[in-house]
């Protein structure tokens, strides 16, 4: 899956301050998220990432 720095994901599940959309502030081995709704980040690894990916948008797109 390609995602780069600056796409949103909506993920499948909700953070427990009810939004899915998180920003990708860097992308590697692991993720570095930060959630739309509340601003808190964290780390996540690539491969539960993607499997919690619903869809991606590009910064171009919006």
């Amino acid at each position: 899956m390609d995602i780069i720095k600056d796409d949103i994901l909506l993920m499948k599940k909700k953070h427990p301050c009810g939004s899915n959309k998180m920003l990708v502030l860097r992308s590697g081995m692991d993720f570095k998220l930060r959630c739309e709704g509340c601003g808190r980040e964290f780390i996540i690894p690539r491969s539960k990432a993607e499997k919690n990916v619903r869809s991606v948008i590009r910064e171009a797109e919006t």
